[in-house]
């Protein structure tokens, strides 16, 4: 099969209300001296991602406040409240992609190069197979950032599940390629107080 040329699109979803987190929105909290959100977004634009599009609902403009600086795309979306699915439809028509990484913003554990390893991985997917969805694998559990191919876009902007695209991959599981990791950083994420205190204790102990 021919080569073609590949942009991937990074859908970054940081428009949540961090219910389960309290009174706090824990896109905001301190990391390591930085915000939750700057921490990921920065880390998806190191792994050489061409082009990242953040996806703003609550409190957008102290989101968009801590990444003023960053060269990425910053698009709000009004029905968040609906769930993540209408984050994914708001980001993708922005999209020049032949593929969009669905990242979560809560996800500071998550280095360049993970992200990067999972951009090679589905460079070299979509050569073989467009309807591809690249999952990445940690002993045996999967985990976030997904990529789905542009085949996609259709289906993911006229969804009616608002959970994310779960019923997309269930569809079309001849077509998932996992991704093996070398950590446990696609599982790690930062829903409630005690994972953040977790996160934070791991950092004083460095």
């Amino acid at each position: 099969m021919n080569q073609f040329m590949i942009m991937l699109s990074a859908i970054v979803l940081a428009a949540g209300l961090s219910k389960r987190m309290g009174t706090a929105n824990k896109l905001l909290l301190k990391y390591k001296n930085r915000t939750v959100v700057e921490i990921v977004v920065e880390n998806v634009i190191a792994s050489g991602i061409e082009e990242v599009i953040v996806v703003t609902g609550h409190e957008p403009e102290l989101i968009q406040n801590v990444l003023s600086n960053l060269p990425v795309k910053t698009v709000y979306n009004p029905f968040y409240e609906k769930g993540m699915t209408t984050s994914i439809q708001t980001g993708i028509p922005l999209s020049q992609g032949n593929g969009y990484m669905i990242c979560l913003s809560d996800m500071v554990l998550l280095a360049s190069e993970d992200y990067a390893a999972l951009k090679a991985s589905f460079e070299q997917q979509v050569q073989v197979d467009k309807k591809c969805i690249c999952i990445p694998v940690f002993n045996g559990q999967k985990g976030n950032p997904v990529i789905f191919s542009s085949f996609y876009r259709e289906l993911i902007l006229q969804s009616e599940y608002m959970e994310g695209c779960k019923n997309i991959i269930a569809d079309y599981k001849e077509n998932v390629h996992l991704v093996q990791m070398n950590t446990s950083n696609i599982l790690t994420d930062i829903d409630y107080p005690e994972d953040y205190n977790k996160l934070s204790q791991l950092t004083d102990s460095q």
